[in-house]
């Protein structure tokens, strides 16, 4: 039998979640929130002893002698500052401990919460807390201590700088990312008091990283009240209106909720199943992404309502269930299976939603009390009620996926990529996807069968050639959904590897990553290349000119500062993706008018003596320079084709093949014929175009597997790749591929044409 709740336990541990304070006052010049009343300042000496009543109601072996010492440490160090609230400052670590008390941590981890601003904030050093402490608290501690110190260019620099150190910290001890989460936690139930634009800047990072990162953890009640709290500061209109919807029918809710609960308890008691009945609303938050992220209004959210059901038993749950479908009716599709199909959280319940004799949907949720500990308290719950050692959990296996994502992290050189991965790998919107061999891969809402391949491993994703939902092939950038089989296409053939296409397909920051990771070791040559390529049209598009030996020492200092050894790294990093041309332009163009201004160049003098440059793609216009250029879609041309300009109202100048279905055969008798322009291809160009092939064939076993073995056997780019099937036998691939000339494309479509069961190979958009 599993474990159950302790008498001494309240009912609101059994509800889970923690003490929430009472509603804070609204800031003087924050107009949304008038009527909350102002709450009374707290004193030390009440936190201390609000703080001691609380371990002692617990009934755990705290070491009570240690955790005094802290206090006192931390109330000597902290003496004389105050926080914006006008507090003294030590009742914030105070109240980060309690929290921590109540998530029901260790003894190390709440002195370590007393003292975790200490090494920060006071001039006592990460020794001194060794030396009293041990150097466990004092790994604790320095953990969650931020990269004050160091220099950083940006806000957002530091913060992902912060974030790396305490991932690295969380994957060596997860209770650091625990109290950082109190920590967040406290601040943002105490952020009236912060400036308006500040508040703003917390909220957003409390709904980017730490939310996602309670939510990964399975500590359900810090995660929801983080949410909230966010929600209030960014959105305080839309917060108020869900607020006070649900005050409207708060008497109707809980009258609903009652009846339900009571005929529940009738039923089970006479079915003889022991269970606890419980029921909850959903979080603002939630109800908030429903109604203005899916367009839904209040009353078509059907799980605002939920009644939860706590069993003994695995066998419980099932059979509760059938007795709640016998009892009510199931909505269709509302049906999720979270016991035999864990979250990558470890949460497990039965979830199903019903409709009442009065016409209202709700949700219920069956689950075992240990299932509900580790719903409500996720991780905590291996302190909090010693599930590790009742069930014989290893703490390491349920921490597998903070080694995985601190492991697809360990190549990123923009940390600020590590916070992008955060917000999508971690996110709350999971689906869950079958391989051929029936594992589950869980992934975040949107990602494709290309973050589902990496997923698996990186091998397979850098292998990868097509693959099937369910047994029917999909384009590369399908979403796949929960409960699909997904089979992923690979091939044996050397030199293959993914596309710089699929950098902008994917969703997940590990399989961007894998994908960077893959260019930056196997294709150095071509990243700096590219890299190079890619500086030369941003700088142009930019109207960035010097003279050649000052834009060799004007790309050094932008290395240096990149923390790259040298230019070619520099040029590298672009090119595989690991730095962001649009990070560092701006940056770039206030370096350069710096430049200007310091040496007294004009721009225009500037322009001038620089070494002629055309920036278009390859391209000359005829009696236009530095001219945007962009490629038509209907027809791609590429360096070989004949080709003509069209000058477009805002977008530069579009350039066609001459034999191309939108060009006028005779350019005189054309609407707009001054519009029209001579271009030509450049002696030498080095840039990769694309070009579309529809490739018909008889359908057979590895066919699709044949045709990119070969393009990667020519080092061909492949952008997007599909297939259809118009008829029986029959299929048609269309395949976007990146060639640098119509002789370089003619040699594609010879060997190609080789390849067994293709019949017929033709260039989409061409006209002649």
């Amino acid at each position: 039998m599993e474990p159950r709740i302790p008498d001494s336990q309240s009912k609101k541990d059994m509800e889970g979640g923690i003490a929430e304070p009472a509603a804070p006052a609204a800031a003087a010049e924050d107009p949304f929130f008038p009527e909350l009343p102002e709450e009374p300042k707290l004193e030390t000496p009440q936190a201390i002893e609000e703080l001691r009543d609380l371990i002692q109601k617990t009934g755990k072996p705290y070491d009570m002698g240690v955790i005094d010492r802290a206090i006192a440490v931390a109330c000597k160090a902290h003496a004389g500052q105050l926080r914006s609230s006008g507090e003294e400052y030590v009742i914030h670590p105070l109240m980060v401990a309690k929290i921590l008390v109540e998530l029901g941590m260790d003894t190390d981890t709440i002195v370590a919460a007393l003292l975790h601003d200490v090494v920060e904030d006071t001039p006592l050093e990460l020794s001194d807390v060794s030396k009293e402490f041990g150097p466990e608290v004092a790994a604790l501690v320095d953990g969650v201590t931020k990269l004050r110190k160091l220099p950083f260019s940006t806000r957002e620099e530091q913060q992902a700088e912060n974030v790396r150190k305490m991932l690295l910290a969380m994957a060596q001890d997860i209770r650091v990312i625990i109290i950082k989460l109190a920590d967040r936690l406290h601040n943002m139930r105490t952020i009236r008091f912060k400036p308006a634009q500040k508040r703003r800047d917390t909220a957003k990072e409390t709904m980017d990283i730490y939310a996602p990162l309670a939510h990964r953890l399975g500590i359900r009640a810090v995660k929801e009240e983080l949410e909230d709290l966010s929600l209030r500061t960014l959105d305080p209109i839309a917060y108020k209106e869900i607020e006070d919807a649900l005050a409207l029918r708060e008497g109707e809710r809980n009258a609903f909720l009652e009846s339900i609960k009571e005929r529940l308890t009738e039923k089970l008691a006479s079915l003889k199943i022991d269970c606890y009945v419980s029921g909850r609303i959903k979080s603002i938050t939630g109800i908030y992404r429903k109604m203005y992220m899916q367009g839904k209004s209040f009353d078509e959210i059907y799980d605002i309502y939920a009644v939860r059901v706590i069993v003994d038993t695995v066998n419980d749950c099932y059979n509760v269930l059938g007795v709640v479908h016998d009892m009510f009716r199931p909505l269709p599709n509302r049906f999720k299976d979270y016991i035999s199909t864990p979250k990558a959280n470890m949460y497990q319940s039965l979830h199903t939603t019903v409709i009442s004799k009065e016409k209202i949907p709700f949700e219920v949720q069956i689950r075992t009390w240990e299932m509900h500990y580790t719903a409500e308290y996720g991780i905590a719950a291996h302190w909090k009620y010693k599930l590790g050692i009742q069930r014989k959990d290893k703490l390491e296996e349920r921490l597998a996926w903070v080694r995985q994502f601190i492991e697809s992290q360990k190549d990123v050189d923009d940390a600020e990529d590590i916070v992008r991965s955060i917000k999508t790998d971690l996110s709350s919107d999971d689906v869950f996807v079958f391989t051929p061999k029936g594992d589950v891969i869980t992934l975040p809402v949107g990602a494709t069968v290309i973050d589902f391949a990496y997923a698996i491993h990186s091998a397979v994703g850098n292998r990868m050639t097509g693959a099937k939902v369910d047994g029917r092939m999909v384009p590369l950038d399908y979403a796949v959904k929960t409960g699909e089989i997904v089979e992923i296409l690979t091939t044996s053939a050397p030199g293959h590897g993914p596309s710089r296409g699929w950098l902008s397909i994917v969703k997940t920051g590990e399989a961007r990553n894998k994908i960077r990771a893959w260019f930056k070791k196997e294709r150095r040559e071509e990243n700096i290349e590219t890299g190079r390529q890619e500086l030369e049209k941003e700088l142009a598009r930019h109207w960035i000119r010097l003279p050649e030996e000052k834009m060799a020492r004007f790309i050094e200092g932008e290395s240096a500062k990149q923390h790259c050894e040298s230019v070619e790294d520099f040029y590298a990093a672009i090119g595989y993706g690991g730095i962001l041309l649009s990070r560092i332009m701006p940056r770039l163009k206030e370096d350069y008018q710096r430049l200007l201004k310091a040496e007294n160049i004009q721009p225009e003098t500037a322009v001038t003596t620089a070494k002629p440059h055309h920036n278009n793609g390859g391209v000359i216009i005829d009696g236009m320079d530095n001219c945007l250029v962009k490629f038509a879609r209907c027809c791609n041309p590429v360096p070989g084709d004949e080709i003509i300009g069209f000058i477009t109202r805002g977008y530069g100048v579009s350039i066609h093949k001459r034999d191309c279905v939108n060009v006028p055969k005779e350019i005189s008798s054309a609407a707009e014929p001054e519009r029209w322009v001579s271009v030509c291809w450049e002696d030498s160009v080095r840039s990769e175009f694309k070009a579309t092939l529809s490739i018909e064939a008889h359908n057979r076993h590895a066919l699709l597997a044949d045709v990119t073995s070969q393009l990667a056997a020519m080092h061909v780019m492949i952008h997007a790749i599909s297939a259809r099937e118009p008829k029986d036998n029959s299929v048609v691939m269309s395949v976007t591929i990146g060639v640098n000339s119509v002789d370089h494309l003619q040699s594609v479509i010879t060997r190609l044409s080789r390849i067994e069961g293709i019949y017929k190979i033709t260039r989409s958009g061409h006209g002649g």
